[in-house]
């Protein structure tokens, strides 16, 4: 079950129980919040990468995961994206071989954001990246 935790305007926060359909339910949310702000421009890059985030907390940490979308206003819109789990380690970008099933995720989001970044929280993380809002 999706919980909203917050609609403030400008901001928008979910949490997501640590399950397998934790993922296709935090992209199709995503994507459904950016239509409604009219951001479908960004709507798969985002919903794409929120899925390798929520994919990776999944993975490694136990527990609730959140989503939390912001975007600014003006010439220089941006979007930002946030990944919450309670583990408190960082994740790594990592060089991942051909053949490997995985690992590339971090990549992924460092190749086609804006910046990225993680930081720690109360408990756990956050790992998040912005995008670039088209006029």
């Amino acid at each position: 079950m999706v919980r909203v935790i917050d609609t403030e305007g400008d901001r928008v926060t979910w949490t997501f129980p640590a399950e397998p359909g934790a993922v296709g339910a935090a992209r199709s949310t995503v994507r459904a919040q950016l239509h409604g702000w009219g951001l479908d421009g960004v709507g798969d890059l985002a919903a794409l990468l929120v899925s390798e985030l929520v994919t990776n907390a999944l993975r490694h940490a136990t527990g609730p995961i959140g989503v939390c979308l912001s975007r600014s206003s003006g010439p220089d819109g941006v979007l930002r994206v946030e990944v919450s789990d309670p583990l408190p380690d960082f994740p790594h970008e990592r060089v991942a071989r051909a053949e490997d099933e995985g690992g590339r995720g971090l990549q992924l989001v460092a190749r086609t954001t804006r910046r990225w970044g993680t930081r720690p929280g109360e408990v756990g993380k956050t790992v998040w990246f912005e995008l670039t809002v088209p006029e």
